[in-house]
């Protein structure tokens, strides 16, 4: 093996995936290339080198690194590009001339042992002083640590995430339990790390710890799918064989996780713990809130408001009033908000205080603009907050319930067991609950199919909405939602608001829609392709899924370009002003899964991003290290399933049988209902028909509606 010692000149590549690396290097000789596995390593870097010359066809003679050793820069000059390459956080190119002006070969030292003293340079105090002490013992540390990580598999973004969650026990943790990284770190699955395990020589088929691992993972794996619970015999058989592992380890692996109260096992359904409670406990509230039923008290209808109601809407408002829980459903265009404003109404001719919220900041925003009534999100009407430590905490529960005389709930559609279980434990007895929906909507992102659930109970009074307003008759967004859901084919004869292009190819689908959001809506409409336009997709690979509608999108509307405008995180590139989706919940940042935003600025002195989230108060801030951003995804293009709950001027949706799976009604009619002003179906009609056609419902694992129907002798004996 050939060693050479050198410095880093500059990355010409580096693949954030798995660290692969094409860099100029400076030894006492020569410049040259070297390439192979260097993760973490920065221009101005002294490096010492393993490996051996190559001949590439290409590119020439060039050096294939095997190992490598970080060694402390010995030059002026090597300081002062390895603290200003970016590695370093709260050091830039500028900051780093002037610590190296003013230290020479001594900063390195400086800095690590005497940091106080970076205060003779001119914009460093006490703080950020020791910022920088710390960020270069942690950068020093993760690169230390690197030598092991690559070891096993471990991209260098991931090695920084796990470095930042066990700080210098990382190394100890993964050789005692690698199981642990899918349990306690989002971005890393199962198998990345049985991956782990086998490299390390710790992986058993059998061991009762890594299929107890697999089965949590694989059962929270469902959660995430929306089940509630999963069938035990189809589990144990499919987890079996993904984990390679006899039914009877996977077995004695559950019955383990019983034993430490982790899942629970009831007529051959498996519950992960806490979803078994909180059906129970759903139904157990929900039926003792119907027992409470109000005094009766005069309705006092105002005589106006008689005149701009329908049977249906007065009968709902009168439900609602004499219910302890009470379901409001109907389409669009049926007066699901004129209902709530009248009801509103009513409650405060009565004395009676209301409360209102949706599931999301979005849906919270368009129902305070639809009824003037101050509105808010489930979460922060339930004071949610957040303490790393301690962890979720809900200020309104049942010691602290909320005050009020009805609680109205919209959106009820995306509302998830979870979410219901909070909210209904911090209901007082004789509080009244109103949920608004539309049945016919996609199930929440999250676990459980609740108000598909509640109607299919028959034990929670229920009003539907049926009659189409006059003026929602004019839109032909509203007529051909509901004609979809009866199962005929849209009509576009004299549409101002609803159009078809057809388009046969994947590949003239992507560039039609790419043109329509690009340069003919926005000149049709006078609007904002990123701000006004939304574009939904069905899948999210295929050429007309998320992914690369993504990609072609941001190429056409934010192309970037300059120093610091952007951050690349393994082949996803984010830009300032970059339109984005978070993709899960964090609890620690108040965001959650479906949350839009826009990149306002990214540092890459500091190595952080921040987003403006818009929720139904204010534009809020939120900053993400660099590590952190497997959160986010691009969304120019976001998923029908993620549109829930928001409206957009306009919405553009591909049609093609490349989506077959997908072509369902509940799909199509969830995707042209988010759409205020404008639809643009852009494929064929073959696809569009199949999709008008398939009536699937999204089956769900879900005991809900069966549990209520057990409960409600029992709670009626009882007398609540």
């Amino acid at each position: 093996m050939v060693e050479l010692e050198g410095v880093v000149e500059r990355i010409t590549f580096y693949n954030e995936e798995n660290g692969y690396t094409v860099a100029r290097f400076k030894t006492a000789t020569e410049q040259l290339t070297v390439v192979g596995v260097l993760p973490n390593i920065s221009a101005g870097e002294s490096l010492r080198l393993g490996g051996e010359w190559t001949l590439h066809p290409t590119y020439g003679r060039q050096f294939k690194v095997e190992t490598f050793e970080i060694l402390p820069p010995v030059t002026v000059e090597g300081i002062e590009r390895y603290l200003g390459s970016g590695l370093i956080k709260g050091i830039g190119p500028v900051t780093a001339k002037k610590i190296v002006a003013t230290f020479g070969l001594e900063t390195l030292k400086v800095i690590a042992e005497t940091p106080e003293r970076l205060q003779e340079v001119e914009g460093i105090g006490p703080q950020k002083a020791e910022k920088i002490r710390t960020a270069l013992e942690e950068q020093q540390q993760i690169q230390r640590m690197m030598v092991f990580l690559r070891g096993v598999g471990i991209t260098p973004a991931l090695a920084t995430k796990i470095y930042r969650h066990y700080g210098e026990q990382a190394a100890a943790v993964i050789q005692e339990n690698p199981y642990r990284l899918a349990d306690e770190l989002f971005g890393v699955g199962f198998k990345t790390a049985d991956h782990i395990a086998g490299l390390l020589g710790q992986k058993d088929p059998t061991a009762l710890e890594r299929v107890r691992a697999g089965v949590l993972y694989f059962l929270r794996k469902e959660t995430e799918d929306g089940h509630v619970y999963v069938p035990l015999a189809a589990f144990v058989d499919s987890v079996g064989k993904e984990l390679a592992a006899p039914e009877e380890v996977v077995h004695r692996a559950i019955a383990a996780l019983e034993e430490e109260k982790a899942v629970i096992v009831e007529a051959k359904r498996l519950y992960l713990a806490p979803f078994y409670w909180f059906e129970r406990k759903v139904a157990a509230k929900l039926l003792k809130l119907l027992q409470m039923r109000p005094a009766d008290r005069p309705l006092l209808f105002p005589a106006e408001e008689l005149k701009t109601l329908t049977f249906e809407q007065r009968l709902a408002v009168e439900k609602a009033l004499q219910e302890g829980v009470l379901m409001i459903t109907g389409g669009p265009g049926t007066g699901k908000t004129t209902t709530i404003r009248s009801l509103i109404r009513l409650c405060q001719l009565r004395g009676e205080k209301v409360l209102l919220a949706a599931p999301t900041g979005r849906a919270a925003k368009r129902l305070k603009e639809a009824t003037g009534e101050e509105a808010k999100t489930i979460h922060r009407l339930l004071e949610f907050g957040y303490t790393p430590g301690s962890g979720l905490r809900y200020g309104r529960n049942e010691n602290r319930p909320l005050e009020a005389d009805i609680v109205i709930i919209d959106e009820v559609s995306m509302v998830d067991l979870p979410l219901f279980y909070q909210l209904l434990k911090a209901l007082n007895p004789g509080t009244r609950l109103v949920l608004v929906g539309d049945q016919d909507q996609l199930p929440s992102v999250g676990p459980g199919s609740v108000l598909r659930d509640l109607i299919t109970s028959n034990a929670i009074p229920l009003v539907r909405l049926q009659t189409i307003f006059r003026q929602a008759k004019e839109s032909k967004i509203v007529t051909n939602a509901h004609r979809i859901n009866a199962g005929k084919m849209p009509t576009f004869q004299k549409a101002s608001d609803f159009f078809f292009i057809n388009a046969a190819a994947p590949e003239q689908i992507v560039d039609e829609i790419i043109r329509l959001v690009t340069v003919r809506l926005p000149r049709y409409l006078k609007c904002d392709p990123v701000e006004d336009i939304q574009v939904l997709s069905p899948m999210r690979k295929t050429t007309t899924g998320v992914e690369n509608l993504n990609t072609l999108l941001q190429q056409a509307l934010n192309p970037g370009g300059g120093a610091g405008a952007e951050v690349r995180f393994g082949e996803r590139v984010f830009r300032r002003r970059d339109k984005v989706m978070q993709i899960r919940n964090n609890y620690g940042k108040m965001v959650f899964n479906g949350d839009l935003g826009q990149i306002v600025e990214i540092d890459p002195e500091e190595q952080v991003l921040t987003v403006a989230f818009t929720d139904e108060q204010e534009e809020r801030l939120v900053t993400y290290a660099y590590e952190e951003l497997d959160e986010l995804v691009l969304a120019y293009a976001i998923s029908v399933h993620k549109s829930q709950g928001s409206e957009y001027p306009v919405v553009v949706m591909p049609v093609t049988t490349q989506h077959y799976i997908l072509l369902q009604r509940n799909l199509l009619y969830t995707g042209i209902t988010r759409a205020k002003k404008m639809v643009v179906l852009v494929g064929t009609k073959k696809a569009l028909a199949i999709a008008v056609q398939n009536n699937r419902i999204e089956d769900r694992y879900s005991w809900l509606a069966p549990t209520i129907a057990e409960l409600a002798p029992e709670i009626g004996r009882q007398g609540f």
